[in-house]
């Protein structure tokens, strides 16, 4: 069984993809003990694979670079379009790509499986007609939230389960203790306009610190994307925060996902922008309160019946909810109801896809 998963990979500086990854093999050998797994994202391009929309089309009339043999060579096309690209929100040529080469796998008769992820949304008729031939091209569709449910119905195919994010399907980690507070700041949010205002971000964000200063807790910044070239990463706004605040707030770069994890595993709790630091924690048990950018976080987390998801986009009251959730005596218990929640629905996905052998 040769399982070809796209849109991961276990070196990709963004945590939330290698979670990804990570989850998906975990899953996919409880089913396929023996399989064999390739990576296609943006960092691991295989040198038969081109990302241009005229090239793929290039690609199928002319075949010079092998793209069609090299795709059939798979049993699987496991398609994560990295938890929440199957929309235009990051715009359309990137929705344009994973499109094109979904369909480039299902013309060289591999079978495709939309691995759970969010669904939408599509603003735009091209996106939609994109999304429309993936979603019927498919042999499976899984959504990880009831709206990405909706999305796929609307597109005219019910998605075949309702699940939660590959997360949940990774081994448990050895926790690390020493760590109270694990604060992620987001290195998008922070600069970024496309996803909401700057200074509001950065305001909560401070607010949020002082708080918990105040209350006595221990404080360490956490960065969930790591640094690289990439100016979307969490790394350069962390140290700026250390430095900001004279050493009062500890820093932790993880390793790798396994560091991340271990330590997230050994934390009171965590707080956090970016969506997998939230669901690595919810994941090990560990209490998360995540702060929302887009519309991929409140579904989900409402199917695992955590309700400590607070509006980034809020100026009022955003940081007085997120340390009233902090102080909540129910947070740890709650968590841990949160984890069964997701290994239960992720374990539906693992019968559903095992009946496609």
């Amino acid at each position: 069984m040769r399982i070809l998963l796209a849109w991961t990979d276990e070196t990709s500086p963004n945590l939330g993809v290698r979670a990804l990854g990570r989850g998906s093999r975990d899953l996919l050998n409880q089913i396929w003990p023996d399989a064999e797994f390739a990576y296609m994202n943006y960092g691991t391009k295989p040198e038969a694979v081109t990302w241009s929309p005229r090239g793929l089309v290039r690609e199928w009339v002319t075949g010079r670079r092998g793209m069609r043999d090299w795709l059939g060579g798979f049993d699987l096309y496991w398609d994560t379009r990295s938890g929440d690209s199957f929309s235009d929100i990051y715009g359309l040529p990137r929705h344009t790509t994973m499109s094109m080469i979904h369909e480039f796998a299902a013309r060289s008769h591999v079978p495709t499986v939309l691995a759970p992820q969010t669904i939408g949304p599509f603003g735009s008729r091209r996106s939609r007609l994109l999304a429309r031939r993936d979603v019927n091209r498919s042999r499976l569709v899984l959504a990880r939230d009831p709206m990405s449910a909706k999305a796929s119905a609307s597109l005219g195919r019910p998605v075949d389960l309702t699940t939660t994010d590959l997360v949940f399907g990774i081994h448990q980690p050895v926790p690390e203790p020493g760590n109270d507070v694990l604060l992620n700041v987001s290195g998008l949010l922070w600069r970024s306009p496309h996803h909401g205002d700057p200074l509001v971000y950065r305001r909560q964000i401070e607010s949020v610190i002082d708080g918990l200063l105040a209350r006595g807790r221990s404080v360490t910044l956490f960065p969930h994307v790591l640094d690289s070239a990439d100016a979307d990463n969490d790394v350069p706004v962390a140290i700026e925060l250390q430095e900001k605040y004279d050493g009062r707030l500890g820093l932790v770069i993880p390793r790798n996902l396994e560091h991340a994890r271990a330590v997230i595993a050994g934390a009171s709790v965590v707080i956090g922008a970016r969506m997998h630091a939230c669901l690595n924690a919810l994941s090990t048990g560990t209490p998360a309160i995540a702060m929302a950018y887009s519309r991929k976080f409140a579904p989900l987390m409402s199917e695992l019946g955590w309700p400590h998801v607070v509006d980034a986009g809020v100026t009022e009251d955003a940081a007085a909810r997120i340390l009233a959730a902090v102080d909540d005596p129910l947070l740890s218990e709650q968590a841990l109801r949160a984890q069964q929640r997701g290994q239960q629905l992720l374990a539906a996905a693992r019968d559903l896809i095992g009946s496609m052998r």
